[in-house]
């Protein structure tokens, strides 16, 4: 029997970023960012250099506009204070030998009216309400009426990305991850449980697909295809975003996104968070589909890992709750040594306990 027990820790080209191994950090968020600005500062820069050894750090969701933010103390990238509080991270990450991209975020209808400026109502395709939570100054509560886009309001997003993109720049990310899953804007234009548009961005594949097609065309007038993934989730019903066709849209949309040569799609296989067989759905297609690289995500064990890897079926495989609590994980996955678990009370918002606190093995 051939041991493939190294195929996580070979290195990789993800498009123009060198990795080396296979393991990346998945978004994580941890509503941990300075109170009034929503800018990352030093403790966010030693959580992350604390994980700078995966072989790609994916930033948290970080919103592109106050507009694009759904939960209370997530970071932006849309001020100075903002992209001078990444560059600490990315210089602290870099100094590690690190890789990490920025998460490019806009929650659509996710969102609460005390988060919008002047209390506006969140955005959406269509003002559907979303049967979910999120986080506020207060605590947990229930989502706000969207309202529908306008061109106007769809083409001053389009904008807010674009700038994004140039700020990741300036903030030293070695790239971008466009947020397209989990029942977010651009997800939501893709499903047609969230989208009944019966203009140009409804109804058809077609058109629930031009959103999002239209922000990465826009994004790579300004950022390298080589340093650019999109993250998808085609059958998760996160946050109350499900549709009737998933193969038909997501396979439409990634063959798209193969066609503008970008360097990775990252895929949440299942429902996220959640089991991975919540719906039928044939990943391998996806894969096969698109000439980039292909990021697996969700639930893997680091045997489901190593076998995803070494049989073609991943490039990389994204951890998520385990980084939480194991900022050495890549140490831990090569030794086969056991995990910390979690602590849930304090998974979001708060300061150093549950965050930079977390044990090392050689502690």
């Amino acid at each position: 029997m051939t041991d493939h027990s190294n195929a996580l820790f070979q290195p990789f080209m993800l498009g123009d970023i060198p990795v080396t191994n296979r393991i990346a950090m998945a978004p994580l968020t941890r509503n941990r960012a300075a109170r009034g600005t929503d800018a990352p500062h030093g403790l966010n820069a030693t959580y992350y250099a604390q994980r700078a050894d995966a072989g790609l750090l994916i930033s948290e969701a970080t919103q592109i506009s106050r507009q694009g933010q759904g939960y209370i103390w997530t970071p932006g990238l849309y001020s100075e204070t903002q992209v001078n509080g990444w560059k600490q991270v990315t210089d602290a990450v870099h100094a590690k030998g690190g890789h990490i991209i920025v998460q490019l975020w806009h929650v659509g209808r996710v969102s609460h009216v005390s988060l919008q400026d002047d209390g506006a109502a969140p955005v959406a395709p269509s003002a559907i309400a979303a049967k979910t939570k999120t986080f506020i100054e207060t605590g947990f509560a229930e989502t706000s009426m969207p309202q529908a886009l306008d061109q106007a309001g769809i083409d001053a997003i389009i904008g807010d990305y674009v700038q994004a993109a140039q700020n990741a720049t300036r903030a030293g990310f070695d790239g971008i991850e466009l947020h397209a899953a989990n029942g977010y804007l651009i997800d939501q234009f893709l499903k047609d449980g969230t989208n009944t548009r019966t203009d140009r961005y409804g109804g058809s594949v077609e058109n629930r697909a031009r959103f999002g097609l239209e922000v990465v065309d826009a994004m790579l007038k300004v950022f390298p295809a080589k340093r650019f993934g999109v993250r998808i989730s085609p059958v998760s019903p996160a946050n109350d975003a499900v549709t009737s066709d998933p193969a038909e849209v997501f396979g439409y949309f990634v063959a798209e996104l193969s066609k503008r040569g970008i360097a990775f799609i990252h895929v949440v296989e299942g429902a996220t968070g959640g089991p991975r067989d919540v719906a039928p759905f044939d990943y391998a297609a996806l894969r096969r589909s698109f000439k980039g690289a292909y990021i697996a995500n969700n639930g893997y064990t680091r045997a489901m890992a190593i076998e995803a890897v070494a049989e073609g079926r991943a490039d990389l495989v994204a951890f998520g709750r385990p980084f939480i609590a194991n900022p050495d994980l890549v140490a831990r996955l090569r030794q086969d040594a056991p995990l910390n678990t979690v602590n849930p009370a304090t998974l979001y918002g708060g300061g150093a306990e549950g965050y930079t606190d977390y044990p090392a093995l050689a502690a």
